[in-house]
């Protein structure tokens, strides 16, 4: 884990530990922590002590093992209410996924990643990455691809160099200079595709939440499998979606929804 180069001091450190104590997705030994922490042992572990006298992380004396805090649920749950698309959007989302019979994806952006912050699973669940509360690439994702290609110009370069251009398929975009000709492609049609680009199988159409002066709030995606869909298929969705992202950024615009998520 590289250290930051901002000037964010204890605050900005002990957020960095806390976003690894959460990246294992399980409990983890401290001795795991030091292998790729960017911090001495003495400064890892009294981040550690701050976050767990503050309910941040919770330390299993017997396992010998942190995990993340049960104040981090109520901070979560009240970020989902005031900084999330999530609630405003679940009605439309679950008319969506009833029409198409497929799994929506509600996403967000989230620095230069995409935050899944809702789900809605057709009759027949398809198994993949994405889930509510993860962290997925942008750059080959379509609801990241549909949010990265209406960034305004002055955000869009910075962006696009933060990504990482790992390429999980044979299918995945491997540069920036691909991107950006998709991208253009995408800002012309006004929707996005993912034709296996994260996982292989899987495929979906994608299209941005614009507030009514056209910055992004979020993107939805119809997902489903090439052994029963196809991006041809998944096109016929194309007025439904647009349709379901436009009543989501009314309702939003009337809230008074952030029109750009924190580092977006």
């Amino acid at each position: 884990m590289a250290a930051r180069e901002r000037g964010d001091g204890t605050v900005g450190k002990a957020l960095e530990v806390l976003d690894r104590v959460a990246a294992y997705d399980r409990p983890v030994r401290f001795s795991e922590l030091l292998q790729d922490s960017a911090y001495p042992k003495a400064t890892l572990y009294r981040l550690l002590q701050t976050l767990c006298s503050q309910g941040m992380v919770g330390y299993n004396s017997d396992t010998q093992q942190y995990s993340l805090g049960v104040r981090l649920v109520r901070l979560a749950h009240a970020a989902w209410q005031q900084s999330s698309l999530a609630p405003i959007a679940r009605p439309h989302i679950d008319q969506l996924s009833a029409q198409v019979a497929e799994t929506v994806h509600l996403a967000q952006l989230d620095n230069a990643h995409v935050l899944y912050v809702d789900k809605r699973s057709a009759d027949t669940p398809v198994e993949m990455f994405s889930q509510a509360g993860k962290v997925g690439p942008a750059y080959c994702t379509g609801v990241g691809k549909a949010m990265l290609a209406f960034l305004p110009d002055t955000r869009i370069d910075t962006v696009l160099k933060q990504q990482s251009y790992h390429r999980f398929t044979p299918k995945t975009l491997g540069c920036e200079d691909e991107l950006r000709q998709d991208l253009l492609r995408i800002r012309d049609r006004g929707y996005a595709f993912d034709d296996e680009e994260h996982e292989q199988n899987i495929i979906c159409v994608a299209h941005p939440i614009l507030s009514p002066r056209g910055r992004v709030l979020g993107a939805i995606s119809v997902t489903s499998t090439t052994g029963r869909s196809s991006l041809d298929t998944l096109s016929d969705f194309v007025p439904m979606i647009r349709s379901t992202a436009e009543k989501i950024a009314d309702e939003a615009s009337a809230w008074g929804f952030p029109e750009t998520a924190p580092g977006a």
